[in-house]
């Protein structure tokens, strides 16, 4: 996809948190608004809606993707689909509306990633995810993903090394990079010492997971608006779509070397060679961070450090602001957010903000490339975009 790209033209955000008062309903109106608000136009222009949404019972709204029209009147009749991926719904949607432009069906899509869990306890969110693993095998399904994330850290911990004082580094690194991202769930710092100590303020959740290793759980909504090459020059600001690739690997991770991280690694080279470039033309990365271990597997998949050997990117200063691929600096799930329908979205309405030289939060000057992924499961639905700022 490197000629007559798909863009990324507009973009709404909002914050993410515990975000009560609000519905489902309420997120989706107020970043579809926000959307269509940064495009200047009419509601009437777009052609069709994706809206990214897991849900796995954590709302009583099984049917949304119609709670966009709500956003405004034109909306209505327009063709309008749910997309569910898991914790990649939001680039499921995504790239759908992608597709619909590349098949000449539309012209301009209007692409919507939203969720509510906050009104659920930890126990019930946890079910809900786990939903999003293998059901047909007694052990596994009784694994939830902080379980499963943490049976990875300790594969690595027997494969490699331990991986405990690199994930740390990763947890701080994204709480520092949030409390520049005004939108993101969570403005505290959290010390390297703090991260890598287990105590009463940060216990085990899943052996050896402690709770600084693992992701929020979150209120919230993004929206970005897409246009095909005859229509994108109309405004102020695009961002192409250089090259994008989904992989899906199997569901039971009993049959696969879930270090290896194939799928993630499949994606992210497909679309790096889908966009005509390579890893050093690359100026930042948002990336998976639902478990800090996930991280430090997504640098190897890059190709930023061999495998069991991701702790370089850090050692290095490679992924940390001001470094030669700084990796989340949104914060990242771990402290932007993980409201999960809404993630991938997000991922690529921020990153259109940096490569517009309109960054929320830490910025990263004359981006010129830049690189999402989103997946949902344990490495089973990979979905990587490279994205490109339109040079006058």
């Amino acid at each position: 996809m490197t000629q007559d790209s798909v863009s990324i033209v507009a973009a709404g955000h909002s914050r993410f948190g515990r975000l009560d008062g609000l519905t489902l309903e309420d997120l989706i109106v107020q970043v579809s608004r926000e959307a269509l608000e940064d495009a200047a136009i009419d509601a009437s222009e777009i052609d069709a809606i994706f809206l990214g949404h897991f849900n796995s019972g954590m709302v009583p709204d099984g049917f949304p993707a119609s709670l966009v029209m709500q956003a405004d009147p034109a909306l209505r009749f327009k063709p309008a689909t749910r997309c569910e991926n898991a914790c990649a719904s939001g680039s499921a949607a995504l790239h759908a509306g992608i597709q619909a432009i590349l098949s000449g069906a539309a012209e301009l899509v209007l692409v919507v990633g939203a969720e509510k869990m906050t009104d659920n306890s930890t126990a019930q969110v946890t079910r809900a995810l786990a939903g999003a693993g293998y059901q047909n095998d007694v052990e596994e399904a009784a694994l939830s993903f902080p379980q499963v994330f943490g049976v990875a850290a300790a594969r690595y911990q027997s494969r490699y090394q331990d991986p405990l004082a690199a994930m740390a580094v990763i947890a701080a690194k994204n709480h520092d990079n949030a409390l520049h991202n005004p939108l993101a769930h969570m403005h505290r710092a959290m010390t390297f010492e703090h991260c890598n100590t287990v105590s009463e303020r940060n216990p085990v959740i899943a052996a050896p997971l402690r709770l600084s290793d693992c992701s929020l759980i979150s209120d919230g909504a993004a929206a970005v608006i897409l246009a095909s090459p005859a229509r994108a020059r109309q405004f102020r600001r695009e961002v192409q779509v250089r090259g994008t690739r989904q992989v899906n690997d199997l569901l039971p991770i009993a049959q696969r070397d879930i270090l290896a991280f194939e799928g993630p690694q499949r994606a992210i080279q497909g679309a790096l060679n889908a966009a005509g470039v390579t890893l050093t033309d690359l100026h930042f990365a948002e990336v998976h961070d639902c478990f800090t271990i996930a991280e430090l597997l997504i640098y190897e998949a890059m190709g930023l450090a061999p495998r069991g050997e991701g702790h370089r990117a850090l050692d290095e200063g490679i992924v940390l602001p001001g470094g030669r691929l700084p990796v989340n600096l949104s914060g990242g799930l771990k402290a932007k957010g993980h409201p999960v329908g809404a993630t991938g979205v997000s991922m690529h309405a921020l990153a259109f903000r940096q490569l517009t030289g309109e960054p929320i939060g830490l910025g990263v000057p004359y981006a010129e490339f830049g690189l999402v992924f989103n997946m949902g499961g344990m490495a089973v639905a990979n979905y990587a975009t490279v994205l490109q700022a339109r040079r006058a």
